[in-house]
Protein backbone atom coordinates (compact mmCIF):
# COMPACT_ATOMS: atom_id res chain seq x y z
CA UNK A 1 0.00 0.00 0.00
CA UNK A 2 1.52 3.26 -0.97
CA UNK A 3 0.83 6.28 1.28
CA UNK A 4 1.38 10.10 0.16
CA UNK A 5 3.06 12.48 3.34
CA UNK A 6 5.59 15.81 3.12
CA UNK A 7 9.01 15.68 2.52
CA UNK A 8 9.23 17.08 5.93
CA UNK A 9 7.51 13.80 7.40
CA UNK A 10 11.20 11.78 6.18
CA UNK A 11 12.70 9.56 8.26
CA UNK A 12 15.11 6.98 7.86
CA UNK A 13 13.25 3.59 6.98
CA UNK A 14 10.39 4.69 5.00
CA UNK A 15 10.46 3.04 1.71
CA UNK A 16 9.96 5.67 -0.60
CA UNK A 17 9.47 6.32 -4.70
CA UNK A 18 10.38 9.85 -6.26
CA UNK A 19 8.07 10.58 -8.66
CA UNK A 20 10.98 12.08 -10.95
CA UNK A 21 13.11 10.19 -13.95
CA UNK A 22 16.25 9.04 -13.13
CA UNK A 23 17.76 11.48 -14.51
CA UNK A 24 16.25 14.61 -11.81
CA UNK A 25 17.81 12.86 -8.61
CA UNK A 26 21.03 11.85 -7.41
CA UNK A 27 19.98 8.75 -6.47
CA UNK A 28 20.83 5.21 -8.33
CA UNK A 29 17.09 4.37 -8.40
CA UNK A 30 13.68 5.95 -7.77
CA UNK A 31 12.61 3.95 -5.50
CA UNK A 32 14.46 2.65 -2.17
CA UNK A 33 14.41 2.56 1.31
CA UNK A 34 16.37 5.52 3.09
CA UNK A 35 19.33 4.48 5.60
CA UNK A 36 20.86 7.63 6.47
CA UNK A 37 20.00 11.56 7.19
CA UNK A 38 22.04 12.63 3.79
CA UNK A 39 19.50 10.67 1.76
CA UNK A 40 16.25 12.88 3.23
CA UNK A 41 18.46 16.35 2.68
CA UNK A 42 18.93 15.39 -0.72
CA UNK A 43 15.38 14.08 -1.43
CA UNK A 44 14.44 17.79 -0.34
CA UNK A 45 17.05 19.03 -2.61
CA UNK A 46 14.74 18.06 -5.31
CA UNK A 47 12.44 20.39 -4.37
CA UNK A 48 9.59 18.24 -3.74
CA UNK A 49 6.44 18.76 -1.21
CA UNK A 50 5.18 15.31 -0.90
CA UNK A 51 6.19 11.92 -1.79
CA UNK A 52 4.82 7.97 -2.34
CA UNK A 53 6.33 5.71 0.72
CA UNK A 54 5.33 2.07 0.03
CA UNK A 55 3.82 1.23 3.62
CA UNK A 56 4.36 -2.55 3.23
CA UNK A 57 8.40 -2.05 2.40
CA UNK A 58 9.03 0.47 5.19
CA UNK A 59 10.43 -0.53 8.67
CA UNK A 60 8.51 2.48 10.59
CA UNK A 61 5.28 3.73 10.85
CA UNK A 62 4.26 5.74 7.92
CA UNK A 63 2.58 9.03 9.57
CA UNK A 64 -0.80 10.65 8.20
CA UNK A 65 -0.31 13.48 5.87
CA UNK A 66 -0.36 16.22 7.90
CA UNK A 67 -1.53 19.55 7.24
CA UNK A 68 0.78 23.01 6.28
CA UNK A 69 0.27 23.77 10.21
CA UNK A 70 1.65 20.49 11.57
CA UNK A 71 4.11 19.98 9.18
CA UNK A 72 5.46 23.98 10.07
CA UNK A 73 5.98 22.53 13.87
CA UNK A 74 6.90 18.98 13.22
CA UNK A 75 9.67 18.33 11.13
CA UNK A 76 11.43 15.97 11.37
CA UNK A 77 14.86 17.51 10.25
CA UNK A 78 14.81 19.31 14.18
CA UNK A 79 14.36 15.79 15.83
CA UNK A 80 16.98 13.42 16.77
CA UNK A 81 17.77 10.47 14.54
CA UNK A 82 17.08 7.65 16.71
CA UNK A 83 19.36 4.49 17.91
CA UNK A 84 18.87 1.31 15.86
CA UNK A 85 17.02 -1.17 18.54
CA UNK A 86 16.07 -4.45 17.43
CA UNK A 87 14.04 -7.50 19.25
CA UNK A 88 16.85 -8.60 20.23
CA UNK A 89 18.11 -5.47 22.07
CA UNK A 90 14.70 -4.07 23.09
CA UNK A 91 13.92 -5.18 26.36
CA UNK A 92 17.22 -5.16 28.84
CA UNK A 93 18.53 -8.13 29.46
CA UNK A 94 18.40 -7.32 33.54
CA UNK A 95 14.59 -6.48 32.85
CA UNK A 96 14.23 -10.26 31.49
CA UNK A 97 16.11 -11.48 34.53
CA UNK A 98 14.58 -9.43 37.20
CA UNK A 99 10.90 -11.05 35.51
CA UNK A 100 12.36 -14.52 36.12
CA UNK A 101 14.06 -14.41 39.28
CA UNK A 102 12.00 -15.85 41.82
CA UNK A 103 14.68 -15.46 44.32
CA UNK A 104 14.53 -11.82 44.22
CA UNK A 105 13.75 -9.75 47.04
CA UNK A 106 10.34 -7.51 46.23
CA UNK A 107 11.84 -4.68 46.56
CA UNK A 108 14.88 -5.40 44.85
CA UNK A 109 12.70 -6.67 42.01
CA UNK A 110 10.52 -3.80 41.95
CA UNK A 111 13.21 -1.13 41.55
CA UNK A 112 14.43 -3.63 38.58
CA UNK A 113 11.64 -3.83 36.74
CA UNK A 114 10.87 -0.31 37.43
CA UNK A 115 14.01 0.74 36.20
CA UNK A 116 14.71 -1.21 33.11
CA UNK A 117 10.70 -0.93 31.68
CA UNK A 118 11.34 2.70 31.42
CA UNK A 119 14.62 1.73 29.30
CA UNK A 120 12.84 -0.53 27.13
CA UNK A 121 9.54 2.10 26.23
CA UNK A 122 12.42 4.69 25.69
CA UNK A 123 14.26 2.32 23.54
CA UNK A 124 10.50 1.48 21.51
CA UNK A 125 9.67 5.10 21.31
CA UNK A 126 13.53 5.64 19.53
CA UNK A 127 12.79 2.67 17.35
CA UNK A 128 9.19 1.95 16.89
CA UNK A 129 9.33 -0.59 14.40
CA UNK A 130 6.41 -3.33 14.31
CA UNK A 131 8.78 -6.09 15.28
CA UNK A 132 10.05 -4.31 18.29
CA UNK A 133 5.84 -3.41 19.19
CA UNK A 134 4.96 -7.03 19.14
CA UNK A 135 8.22 -7.72 21.11
CA UNK A 136 7.58 -5.17 23.69
CA UNK A 137 3.60 -6.33 24.01
CA UNK A 138 5.38 -9.76 24.85
CA UNK A 139 7.71 -7.97 28.01
CA UNK A 140 4.44 -6.07 29.36
CA UNK A 141 2.52 -9.23 29.03
CA UNK A 142 5.52 -10.75 31.83
CA UNK A 143 5.28 -7.51 33.76
CA UNK A 144 1.80 -7.74 33.78
CA UNK A 145 2.08 -11.35 35.57
CA UNK A 146 4.15 -10.16 37.98
CA UNK A 147 2.09 -7.98 39.02
CA UNK A 148 -1.20 -9.64 39.16
CA UNK A 149 0.66 -12.35 41.19
CA UNK A 150 3.14 -10.43 43.21
CA UNK A 151 1.19 -8.25 45.61
CA UNK A 152 4.16 -7.45 47.70
CA UNK A 153 6.36 -6.49 44.24
CA UNK A 154 3.56 -4.68 42.53
CA UNK A 155 2.92 -2.98 46.07
CA UNK A 156 6.67 -1.66 45.57
CA UNK A 157 6.54 -0.36 41.91
CA UNK A 158 3.71 1.66 43.33
CA UNK A 159 5.98 3.47 45.85
CA UNK A 160 8.95 4.18 43.37
CA UNK A 161 7.68 5.49 40.60
CA UNK A 162 9.61 8.86 39.17
CA UNK A 163 8.23 12.11 39.07
CA UNK A 164 10.01 13.10 35.56
CA UNK A 165 7.79 13.40 32.63
CA UNK A 166 9.48 11.90 29.55
CA UNK A 167 7.15 10.17 27.59
CA UNK A 168 8.46 6.39 28.32
CA UNK A 169 8.19 7.42 32.24
CA UNK A 170 4.83 8.72 32.05
CA UNK A 171 4.11 5.39 29.86
CA UNK A 172 5.56 3.29 32.60
CA UNK A 173 3.84 5.07 35.58
CA UNK A 174 0.43 4.92 33.78
CA UNK A 175 1.07 1.25 32.81
CA UNK A 176 1.81 -0.01 36.43
CA UNK A 177 -1.47 2.23 38.21
CA UNK A 178 -3.97 1.22 35.40
CA UNK A 179 -2.85 -2.14 35.76
CA UNK A 180 -3.14 -2.36 39.43
CA UNK A 181 -6.70 -0.81 39.23
CA UNK A 182 -8.11 -3.56 36.61
CA UNK A 183 -6.04 -6.27 39.11
CA UNK A 184 -8.32 -4.65 42.25
CA UNK A 185 -11.78 -4.56 39.42
CA UNK A 186 -11.12 -7.90 37.55
CA UNK A 187 -9.28 -10.18 39.60
CA UNK A 188 -12.27 -12.63 40.37
CA UNK A 189 -13.64 -12.48 36.62
CA UNK A 190 -12.06 -14.55 33.82
CA UNK A 191 -13.87 -12.02 31.12
CA UNK A 192 -11.22 -9.35 30.92
CA UNK A 193 -7.56 -10.21 29.03
CA UNK A 194 -5.02 -8.41 30.86
CA UNK A 195 -2.52 -9.22 28.91
CA UNK A 196 -3.44 -6.86 26.21
CA UNK A 197 -5.02 -4.78 29.11
CA UNK A 198 -1.39 -4.35 30.11
CA UNK A 199 0.09 -3.63 26.57
CA UNK A 200 -2.92 -0.96 25.91
CA UNK A 201 -1.84 0.71 29.27
CA UNK A 202 1.66 0.72 28.55
CA UNK A 203 1.28 1.78 25.03
CA UNK A 204 -1.83 4.61 25.23
CA UNK A 205 0.91 7.45 24.64
CA UNK A 206 2.54 5.93 22.04
CA UNK A 207 0.99 8.05 19.15
CA UNK A 208 3.72 10.87 20.49
CA UNK A 209 6.20 9.70 18.17
CA UNK A 210 4.57 11.88 15.49
CA UNK A 211 4.61 14.28 17.78
CA UNK A 212 7.36 17.53 17.99
CA UNK A 213 9.04 16.75 21.12
CA UNK A 214 9.63 20.67 21.30
CA UNK A 215 5.85 21.34 21.51
CA UNK A 216 5.39 18.42 23.82
CA UNK A 217 8.38 19.46 26.14
CA UNK A 218 7.08 23.25 25.42
CA UNK A 219 7.54 25.47 28.96
CA UNK A 220 3.97 26.30 29.63
CA UNK A 221 1.07 27.30 27.99
CA UNK A 222 0.36 25.90 24.22
CA UNK A 223 -1.10 27.66 21.09
CA UNK A 224 -4.28 26.67 19.62
CA UNK A 225 -2.10 25.09 16.93
CA UNK A 226 0.56 23.74 19.61
CA UNK A 227 -2.49 21.81 21.03
CA UNK A 228 -4.03 20.75 17.73
CA UNK A 229 -0.93 19.08 16.70
CA UNK A 230 -0.64 17.14 20.36
CA UNK A 231 -4.23 15.90 19.89
CA UNK A 232 -3.44 13.74 17.00
CA UNK A 233 -1.28 11.29 19.21
CA UNK A 234 -4.51 9.04 20.35
CA UNK A 235 -4.93 8.63 16.10
CA UNK A 236 -1.81 8.09 14.90
CA UNK A 237 -1.05 5.37 18.48
CA UNK A 238 -4.10 3.76 16.80
CA UNK A 239 -2.76 3.70 13.30
CA UNK A 240 0.65 2.96 14.22
CA UNK A 241 -0.56 -0.39 16.42
CA UNK A 242 -2.78 -1.60 13.84
CA UNK A 243 0.13 -1.53 11.17
CA UNK A 244 2.16 -3.37 13.31
CA UNK A 245 -0.55 -5.85 13.32
CA UNK A 246 -1.02 -5.69 17.25
CA UNK A 247 -4.15 -3.49 17.81
CA UNK A 248 -6.16 -5.91 20.18
CA UNK A 249 -9.78 -4.23 20.84
CA UNK A 250 -8.46 -3.31 24.38
CA UNK A 251 -5.59 -1.58 22.93
CA UNK A 252 -7.68 0.15 20.24
CA UNK A 253 -10.16 1.67 22.99
CA UNK A 254 -7.44 2.52 25.41
CA UNK A 255 -5.09 4.07 22.57
CA UNK A 256 -7.90 6.07 21.29
CA UNK A 257 -10.07 6.99 24.18
CA UNK A 258 -7.38 7.64 27.07
CA UNK A 259 -8.02 11.49 26.55
CA UNK A 260 -11.40 11.05 26.54
CA UNK A 261 -13.46 12.88 30.01
CA UNK A 262 -16.77 11.48 31.61
CA UNK A 263 -18.28 14.93 31.02
CA UNK A 264 -18.15 15.05 27.35
CA UNK A 265 -14.84 17.76 27.68
CA UNK A 266 -12.38 15.30 26.14
CA UNK A 267 -10.69 14.58 22.85
CA UNK A 268 -10.42 13.26 19.99
CA UNK A 269 -14.41 12.74 19.63
CA UNK A 270 -15.89 14.68 23.08
CA UNK A 271 -17.22 11.32 24.00
CA UNK A 272 -19.20 11.23 27.16
CA UNK A 273 -20.02 8.88 30.11
CA UNK A 274 -20.86 5.29 28.65
CA UNK A 275 -19.67 5.96 25.49
CA UNK A 276 -16.44 6.07 26.71
CA UNK A 277 -15.18 2.29 27.42
CA UNK A 278 -14.36 0.97 30.97
CA UNK A 279 -10.66 0.81 29.96
CA UNK A 280 -10.56 4.02 28.71
CA UNK A 281 -11.67 5.24 32.01
CA UNK A 282 -8.84 3.09 34.02
CA UNK A 283 -6.28 5.00 31.90
CA UNK A 284 -7.51 8.02 31.77
CA UNK A 285 -7.81 8.33 35.39
CA UNK A 286 -4.30 6.84 35.83
CA UNK A 287 -2.92 9.33 33.09
CA UNK A 288 -3.99 12.29 34.98
CA UNK A 289 -3.34 11.11 38.26
CA UNK A 290 0.44 11.02 36.50
CA UNK A 291 0.95 14.42 35.27
CA UNK A 292 -0.03 15.97 38.45
CA UNK A 293 2.42 14.00 40.83
CA UNK A 294 5.20 14.36 37.85
CA UNK A 295 7.30 17.69 37.95
CA UNK A 296 7.22 19.65 34.39
CA UNK A 297 9.94 22.73 33.69
CA UNK A 298 6.92 25.10 34.59
CA UNK A 299 5.47 23.36 37.61
CA UNK A 300 6.80 21.25 40.75
CA UNK A 301 5.56 17.48 41.23
CA UNK A 302 1.91 17.38 43.55
CA UNK A 303 2.27 14.87 46.61
CA UNK A 304 -0.22 11.69 45.72
CA UNK A 305 -2.83 12.71 48.34
CA UNK A 306 -2.82 16.21 47.12
CA UNK A 307 -3.22 14.82 43.50
CA UNK A 308 -5.94 12.93 44.23
CA UNK A 309 -7.41 15.73 46.94
CA UNK A 310 -7.63 18.12 43.78
CA UNK A 311 -8.96 15.34 41.05
CA UNK A 312 -11.86 14.74 43.38
CA UNK A 313 -12.65 18.08 44.71
CA UNK A 314 -11.88 20.06 41.19
CA UNK A 315 -12.25 17.80 38.73
CA UNK A 316 -14.65 14.84 39.88
CA UNK A 317 -16.61 15.15 36.41
CA UNK A 318 -13.78 14.38 34.26
CA UNK A 319 -13.73 10.64 35.99
CA UNK A 320 -15.94 8.04 36.24
CA UNK A 321 -16.89 8.17 40.14
CA UNK A 322 -16.85 4.14 41.02
CA UNK A 323 -13.24 3.87 39.47
CA UNK A 324 -11.94 7.16 41.13
CA UNK A 325 -13.07 6.09 44.22
CA UNK A 326 -11.39 2.28 43.76
CA UNK A 327 -7.99 4.09 42.28
CA UNK A 328 -7.92 6.00 45.26
CA UNK A 329 -7.79 2.57 47.71
CA UNK A 330 -4.62 1.95 46.02
CA UNK A 331 -3.11 4.43 47.67
CA UNK A 332 -4.40 3.33 51.08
Amino acid sequence: MRQKISTKQLTIGMFIELPLSWSDHPFLKSSFKIKNREQIEKIKNCKLTHILVDVDRSDVPIPALLSEEDTRIADPKDQPVPENWNPQTLAPSELLEALNDSSMASDMKAKAVYQHSRTMMERLFESPSSENIVTSKKVIASITDLILADDETSSNLLRITSHDFYTYTHSVNVGITSILLSKALFKNSDAHDLHELGAGFFLHDLGKIMVDPNVINKPGKLTDAEMAHVRIHPFQGYKILKQANALSDECRYIVMQHHEFHDGTGYPKRLKGKEIHRYARICCIADVFDALTSERSYKKAMKPFDALKLMQQQMSEHFDKKLFAEFVLLFK
